[in-house]
């Protein structure tokens, strides 16, 4: 079987790109650059278009109280200026708006593998974070700092390949979204709808600022897209997307049958940022 053909099936039969890469021999920040995704999802390593960013999308759980505004201290005093140090930037830090649990989001960009698999170890060997992050790094073990880490890994898609920060607003309000399918196949459905049927373009076009669209690559919930949209506020939040559900375009769209049932299951949170976000 050809390479490129073992690629696209590997794909199909649910791998992901890290599989592919698994198989290269260079250098990870080489096989990033060459590795890109047709707008349907399939993976073509003959494609030349802007490369794409990776995103980790960490959920620290937590209570809420005095433990949640410690780890907001950590993540503002020590964590982002010592994850900017390693060009990793903007970080993005987030909480429910409604305060419902003590769980802190945080949504870190890189610009390759490489970045993504090192840059633990690299902050354990930067001396200024270690000595900043003390308090929570330290934690003693009948009483650490947080619950437990869950960690998502996205590619960013081939209609928006790198993050976008939105309004800096100070009443400015983050939408996550996990739009989970069925099967792989439909998930790539979906993921073309965005791409090459324009819904990111409709997003933009009625106020939807987009601060990345992601496709699952390991995390819960797979297959699943996960986005993150920002608004100035509560108000602009429903203004935008009524004036989405309204649109022709659509609604055209959304009655193509090609992309009927490409989504079983929608997650919804409401976040604003937390303290020291750049995003």
């Amino acid at each position: 079987m050809k390479r490129r053909q073992f690629i696209a099936a590997s794909c199909l039969a649910g791998f992901t790109p890290l599989a592919a890469m698994a198989q290269e021999s260079q250098p990870a920040e080489v096989a990033t650059e060459a590795i890109k995704l047709q707008p349907q999802g399939l993976i073509d390593v003959q494609h030349t278009g802007p490369a794409r960013q990776f995103f980790e999308l960490r959920v620290y759980r937590n209570d809420p109280g005095a433990k949640q505004q410690a780890l907001e201290e950590f993540f503002a005093e020590a964590a982002i200026p010592a994850w900017n140090r390693l060009s990793i930037q903007p970080v993005g830090v987030f909480k429910q708006k409604d305060g419902a649990t003590g769980d802190l989001y945080v949504l870190l960009p890189h610009r390759s593998l490489e970045s993504l698999v090192t840059a633990t170890w690299r902050l354990t060997r930067d001396e200024q974070f270690l000595r900043a992050g003390a308090t929570v790094l330290d934690a003693p073990l009948n009483d650490p700092a947080y619950k437990r880490i869950e960690i998502s890994l996205l590619a960013a898609f081939i209609g928006m390949p790198e993050l976008e920060v939105p309004t800096q607003a100070e009443t400015r309000l983050l939408q996550l979204r996990i739009y989970e399918s069925h099967s792989v196949k439909k998930g790539q459905k979906k993921i073309e709808m965005f791409n090459a049927g324009g819904e990111i373009e409709i997003f933009r076009r009625v106020g939807l600022a987009p601060v990345f669209f992601g496709e699952s690559l390991a995390g819960p919930k797979m297959p699943n897209l996960t986005y993150m949209l920002g608004f100035e506020d509560q108000e602009a939040l429903d203004k935008n997307w009524e004036a989405f559900r309204q649109d022709p375009a659509w609604l055209k769209l959304k009655d193509d049958p090609q992309y009927k049932d490409t989504v079983s299951n929608i997650t919804n949170l409401i976040l604003r940022p937390a303290a020291g976000s750049q995003i």
